[in-house]
């Protein structure tokens, strides 16, 4: 098959992209190559073939590459602002790429007749948190269906919870204890013991996304996390004993802005209160002024 991924140099779009590679796929790749808040470690990590190419720019272009896009079977839609603390700082910039980045896509999708449409989001889509990076996903799965009920478009929607492993930015959780161990020889999490984590590899992730390319994942919303909860307390008491740090460790008890403590699945709908007008129009009284108004029209004339 010839699939086209956005974003796919970055943390887990570059395995992705190796693992189609191998499946001997044709590959094109959108990718602006700078990753994280802080770089990735180190870049695009894939040796490309005849079967592949590598395009560097932002997805808000993306219009300029619509000829990619011909004789592409699947789109793999992994570009986004996916820092949900820059997405704080940044409430425009998240709508431009993920919301906005997300409609250029599906429509150059509809425009030739893409089969499927693979879209990475987040378990924070059915949360309270998550900010406005949750916002922009939310409402970008919303376009997908849409695009789907009027267009034909198929989808699959990944919902992925936390990553960890090779490659991962110095803003990763993970990756942020682990550094605090080895170089300062203490455990310190800036939440509570109490909070819990599904953590997942990036590679069992990557594996997961390749996957997809199943029929029977058409359109369905799939939620890809690790399969058991981890509490931070009892983690980090496990990393103590293997870096053999003798040090309490710490937990800051911050309330992490946008971050879930113990489960992201907190959305509740909200219903709307009815607003009661105390004199209304009557229906009939308001049609007569509107057929007065069609009347006096200056077109009305050359209906007759």
């Amino acid at each position: 098959m010839k699939i086209l991924l956005t974003g796919g140099a970055g943390y887990l779009g570059n395995i992705v992209t190796r693992k189609l590679l191998d499946q001997k796929h044709e590959v094109v790749i959108i990718d602006n190559l700078i990753h994280g808040s802080s770089g990735c470690t180190g870049l695009f990590q894939i040796q490309l073939n005849d079967n592949s190419c590598l395009i560097k720019d932002d997805i808000k272009n993306i219009k300029k590459y619509d000829n990619h896009f011909q004789d592409v079977d699947i789109v793999f839609h992994f570009a986004a602002l996916a820092d949900l603390g820059q997405s704080l700082k940044k409430p425009l910039d998240t709508v431009n790429l993920n919301i906005l980045g997300t409609v250029q896509a599906l429509e150059l999708c509809r425009k030739h007749k893409i089969k499927r449409f693979i879209y990475a989001s987040t378990i924070y889509v059915n949360s309270i948190e998550g900010g406005f990076y949750r916002s922009s996903k939310r409402a970008a799965e919303d376009y997908i269906e849409e695009y789907r009920k009027f267009y034909g478009i198929n989808y699959t929607i990944l919902r992925f919870g936390s990553l960890y492993g090779p490659r991962s930015d110095n803003s990763n959780g993970v990756k942020i204890i682990l550094k605090n161990a080895i170089y300062k020889k203490e455990l310190t999490y800036s939440g509570t013991k109490k909070t819990v984590r599904n953590y997942i590899h990036v590679l069992d992730a990557a594996k997961a996304c390749a996957e997809t390319l199943n029929k029977r994942y058409k359109n369905k919303y799939l939620t890809i996390t690790g399969n058991k909860k981890l509490r931070l307390g009892m983690f980090l008491k496990k990393l103590s004993k293997i870096f053999n740090i003798t040090k309490k460790i710490k937990f800051k008890n911050k309330k992490a802005i946008g971050h879930y403590e113990t489960t992201p699945f907190t959305y509740k709908f909200k219903k709307g209160e009815n607003f009661k007008i105390k004199s209304n129009i009557d229906i009939y009284s308001g049609i007569l002024q509107l057929i007065e108004e069609i009347k006096n029209e200056k077109n009305y004339k050359n209906y007759n």
